[in-house]
């Protein structure tokens, strides 16, 4: 057997011994383990912790794996802090790993600093599917390591507390190397944004963030720093109780990256403010003067502008009034008038070798479901029936 073989054959056979060795850890009553903070303390690089149905409560805890599957089995358990958090800064803090969760609501973070989170991410790769973060001071919050990443799909992001001493965010991702949501639902914000991320780059699709009656958030996405951010059929609402005129923002603390470009495609965005709304704002003024800003297809419903203060190339971008939808108090978000606004639609292009047009959609209560490209497309985030 030659040399090359018999290191390909010792290559396989502990990478398999590697596998066969990963485990199962199971926390809930009658379990192996009781409390989430021992089974994050036993397991090792590779296993899988299974979370039973139930609420834990003030179980906080640091995750230091290097891979690490972390579930809910069955009916989502629920993790309350309960005045608790791991380090004063989370119910889980994941130091530095490739993390995936699943099936987890995170609720009631509280920290000293103002910014307890449901999942604070130190650094690594960390992907969140189908999890929930309720009444939390930060639902999500990243560090500044630009070689992280954080993905979420499928997940709801609400109910920020009503406090005074600093801004609440739903979801607030620090200086990292990307960013990438979507399925997912945010509402009810207060004073901080729905999103805010100042990540390298950013991949934003097929989401629901509409702040709803309830909610008085300010900004519903915001770009702080820039960067590259793809921004393709979500919906975006603003509340009549908002904190602040603008819906989407970008730029407004000036550049932290070398690249720097907007496309806003096939969105829905609307505004119950009665006072007017920015739908996009752009901070051209501290942004490299090559930044490349696109809007192509859009919807805007509501008293507002949309490219006032945004320079760019703009296209099939409709204005529609206050009552243009169907019903966004149901969360029915079609146009009224469908046929017309298809026949004046044309195909949103590419934008960096990708396609600006829509591939899916985001589906109720949560989630996408794929889209096939139209005869005729529609403007905005929805391509269902007229």
């Amino acid at each position: 057997m030659s040399i090359a073989c018999r290191i390909s054959l010792a290559l396989l056979v502990g990478l398999l011994a590697t596998e066969s060795g990963a485990a199962i850890l199971r926390v809930g009553p009658g379990e192996e383990f009781e409390r989430i903070a021992d089974a994050a303390r036993a397991a090792q690089d590779g296993d899988t912790v299974e979370i039973m149905p139930g609420e834990y409560s003030g179980d906080v805890t640091v995750w230091k794996q290097k891979k690490l599957l972390i579930r809910g089995a069955g009916q989502r358990p629920v993790l309350v802090s309960s005045g608790k958090t791991a380090e004063g800064k989370a119910i889980w803090v994941i130091r530095n790993g490739d993390i995936r969760v699943e099936n987890i609501e995170f609720r009631g973070a509280r920290a000293n600093s103002g910014n307890g989170a449901g999942i604070r991410l130190e650094r690594g790769h960390l992907e969140v599917r189908n999890c929930v973060f309720m009444d939390n001071q930060t639902g999500i919050l990243t560090s500044n390591f630009e070689d992280a990443t954080l993905t979420v799909r499928d997940s709801v992001f609400a109910q920020a507390p009503h406090q005074e001493h600093s801004h609440p965010h739903l979801l607030y991702v620090g200086r990292i190397a990307r960013f990438e949501l979507s399925g997912s639902r945010f509402h009810q914000g207060y004073r901080g944004h729905l999103v805010k991320t100042r990540a390298r780059y950013n991949d934003i699709r097929y989401n629901l963030l509409y702040d709803g009656p309830l909610g008085e958030a300010s900004y519903e996405l915001e770009f702080p720093n820039g960067g590259v951010a793809f921004v393709i059929g979500n919906i975006i609402g603003q509340s009549a109780n908002t904190q602040n005129p603008v819906v989407v923002a970008y730029g407004a603390e000036g550049r932290s990256w070398s690249e720097n470009s907007l496309y806003l495609s096939h969105n829905t965005l609307l505004s119950d403010r009665l006072t007017g709304t920015w739908f996009l704002r752009t901070f051209t003024d501290r942004l490299p003067p090559d930044t490349e800003i696109i809007g192509i297809n859009n919807i805007t419903v509501g008293i507002g502008a949309f490219t006032l203060s945004a320079s760019g190339y703009f296209h099939g971008n409709i204005p529609l009034p206050p009552g243009g939808l169907r019903n966004p108090e149901t969360l029915d978000f079609r146009p009224y008038g469908a046929s017309l606004l298809r026949k004046i639609t044309s195909p949103a292009g590419m934008a960096r070798g990708l396609p600006l047009a829509p591939e899916a959609e985001f589906s109720l209560p949560l989630g996408t479901r794929p889209l096939g490209p139209p005869q005729h497309w529609l403007p905005g985030a929805l391509q269902g029936d007229d």
